[in-house]
């Protein structure tokens, strides 16, 4: 695993900015804010997905999940070579572990996730897949920080549990 942090390119920002739309999607469905686009080689966008974990009852209906499944129906191959996974919030253990499986190229996400977010710090897990993905950090964060925030705020404002992380 390669980790770079908060290179923002332009490329970044711009994918990024779709995934935040897809990260409202979520928020108007009363779901964490986290949105994910895979984009391949070309720059087409692939696969899309927005955080419906409450409206499904389950992990599986994570952002990257969505958006990764769908780039391999769309690519009729489980093999994402090339392409980049672009989510809103780091990912957390599953997400990263399936973007790794799916063989992405780079994983570029906006805010950190300290709670369930996987810590690169330690990919040791990681490793039984021998290939090297390039992490970018910290995309467009305040972006998807505010997001979450208004989420969160608006659940404790009316008193709700937040059972859902992710």
């Amino acid at each position: 695993m390669v980790r770079t942090n908060h290179l923002d390119s332009e490329l970044d920002k711009k994918y990024m900015k779709r995934a935040l739309v897809l990260a409202r999607k979520a928020l108007a469905a009363d779901e964490v804010p986290i949105g994910a686009l895979v984009v391949d080689e070309k720059g087409v966008v692939v696969g899309r997905g927005y955080n419906q974990v409450m409206r499904h009852c389950t992990q599986r209906a994570h952002a990257e999940v969505t958006a990764l499944a769908q780039a391999g129906k769309k690519r009729g191959d489980w093999r994402l070579n090339g392409c980049v996974l672009y989510v809103t919030l780091q990912p957390c253990a599953m997400c990263m572990a399936l973007a790794y499986l799916s063989r992405v190229s780079r994983v570029v996400y906006g805010a950190e996730s300290p709670l369930f977010g996987f810590h690169l710090d330690n990919d040791d897990a990681l490793r039984v897949y021998k290939k090297d993905v390039q992490i970018v950090s910290g995309v467009m964060s305040d972006e998807s920080v505010a997001l979450l925030k208004q989420f969160f705020k608006k659940k404790r404002k009316k008193g709700e549990p937040t059972k859902s992380s992710s």
